[in-house]
C-alpha cells in the first residue's frame, strides 16, 4: 500500500471515525482503524461493536492495500503535521510509514484480517431527510433520553415514519421530548425503531461535516444506516416496544405564557444555585400582571425569588419543576421565545418555540 493525501482531508476523516473508537475496548484491534487504498480513494472504518462508522477521502493510490492503525495515535500525530502533502506506505510488514517534507514516523499496527466485518443492511426501508433539520432533531431530543439502562427503550431515541414525516422522541420518564422532520424522499408506510441514544450524539456530531445535504436512513430489523456524502454510520437498534407517549401531551392548558430564552435562563441559573440542596426543585408562578415569579425553597444555603416578564394568557397559576430539565430545553431548543402552558400543579408542563409547532417538551410536575 502507498498513496498521497492531503493532510487536512486525512485530519478530517480520522476524527471522524474516532466517534466509534471506545476507551474500554478488550480487542486491541478496535483501539484501530482500518484503512483501505481502493481506486482513488482513501478508506476509513472504526467500530466499537455497536456502533460502526466509516468515511472515504480522494488520494492518490499508488498501490492498493489495507491495513488497521491505532486511531488516537494516528489521529494525534496527523494533526501536528504542518505539511499539506502526506505519504502513508506499508513497510517492513505490519508497519504503516508516515512522511512529510520534515518528518518520518513508523507505526506499529495489526493486520487488516483482524478488524471486524462491518455489516451490511439488507431488505431495508429507506428515507430521506436533510441534513441540518436532522442534526436540529436529534440535539432538540437526545438529551431527554435516559442515562440508565434498566429500562432499555427508554435510553434510546424512537424514530417513527409515517404520513406526518419523521418524529424522533426521547424521554426518561420525567420529561420527554419531540421533534418531527419533514421526510424528502420515503414512504408513508409507519416505521417505528430505537436507536441508542449514544449513537444519536455521535452522529450529530458527524453528520454537519459530510459534503452532502441529505441523510440517507436505511432500517432493517436489527440495525440501522445513516449515510451522508463521505460518511456512513450503521448501529444496532434496541429492542422492545416504546411507550405510548402521546397520550400524556396535554392537548391544550388552562394559562399559556411567552417568555424570553435568554431571561428565563439567567433567571433559572440563579435559582438553581440555591435549588440544588433540594432536588433542582423550583416553583413557577404565572399572574396576571404580566410577571412569572421563579423561587426555591429555603434551603441550607438560602433561598432566591425572582420575577421574569411574561404574556399570559389564561388564568394565574403555579407549578413545581425540576430548573435543570428547563434549562435543559431552554438551551437546546434554538429560539429566542417560547410558550409554557400550565394545566394544574398535578399536571406535566408544556414548552414549545413560538415559530414552530414541530417540536414540543413536556416536563412531569414535582410533588408540593
Amino acid at each position: 500500500m502507498k498513496i498521497f493525501c492531503s493532510q487536512k482531508d486525512l485530519d478530517s476523516a480520522l476524527n471522524i471515525i474516532n466517534k466509534a473508537i471506545s476507551p474500554n475496548n478488550t480487542l486491541p484491534v478496535l483501539n484501530n482503524v482500518l484503512i483501505k487504498a481502493e481506486g482513488k480513494k482513501l478508506l476509513f472504518s472504526s467500530t466499537n461493536l455497536e456502533i460502526a462508522i466509516s468515511c472515504w477521502i480522494d488520494a492518490d493510490v499508488r498501490s492498493e492495500g489495507a491495513i488497521t492503525v491505532p486511531a488516537k495515535l494516528l489521529t494525534s500525530y496527523v494533526a501536528l503535521l504542518t505539511d499539506e502533502k502526506v505519504e502513508l506506505s506499508l513497510v517492513e510488514g505490519l508497519n504503516l510509514a508516515v512522511e512529510s517534507s520534515n518528518s518520518h514516523t513508523k507505526i506499529k499496527c495489526i493486520s487488516a484480517d483482524e478488524f471486524p466485518l462491518i455489516p451490511k443492511i439488507e431488505k431495508a426501508t429507506e428515507l430521506s431527510v436533510d441534513v441540518s433539520k436532522f442534526h436540529e432533531g436529534v440535539t432538540e431530543v437526545v438529551f431527554a433520553a435516559s442515562l440508565n439502562t434498566s429500562r432499555p427503550v427508554l435510553s434510546g431515541v424512537l424514530f417513527a415514519s409515517g404520513s406526518e414525516g419523521l418524529k424522533l422522541v426521547a424521554t426518561d420518564s420525567y420529561r420527554l421530548a419531540e421533534s418531527k422532520i419533514e421526510v424528502i424522499k420515503g414512504t408513508d408506510e409507519e416505521i417505528s425503531c430505537i436507536v441508542p441514544a449514544r449513537t444519536m450524539m455521535e452522529l450529530s456530531k458527524i453528520m454537519t461535516k459530510a459534503n452532502d445535504k441529505e441523510v440517507k436512513i436505511s432500517i432493517s430489523n436489527n440495525q440501522i444506516l445513516f449515510k451522508a456524502g463521505n460518511i456512513e454510520l450503521i448501529s444496532r437498534l434496541i429492542e422492545g416496544k416504546y411507550p405510548d407517549y402521546e397520550k400524556i401531551i396535554p392537548k391544550e392548558g388552562k394559562t399559556s405564557i411567552e417568555v424570553s430564552v435568554e431571561d428565563l435562563s439567567l433567571v433559572l441559573k440563579r435559582v438553581s444555585l440555591f435549588a440544588r440542596e433540594n432536588n433542582n426543585s423550583v416553583k413557577l408562578t404565572a399572574t396576571n400582571d404580566g410577571k412569572l415569579l421563579v423561587a426555591s425553597d429555603e434551603t441550607k444555603v438560602g433561598e432566591e425569588k425572582a420575577e421574569v416578564l411574561i404574556k399570559i394568557k389564561g388564568e394565574n397559576n403555579k407549578i413545581s419543576i425540576n430548573s435543570q430539565y428547563l434549562l435543559d430545553v431552554l438551551t437546546y431548543i434554538g429560539e429566542d421565545r417560547v410558550r409554557i402552558s400550565m394545566n394544574d400543579k398535578v399536571s406535566p408542563a408544556v414548552v414549545r418555540p413560538l415559530k414552530s409547532e414541530d417540536y414540543v417538551y413536556i416536563i412531569m410536575p414535582l410533588k408540593v
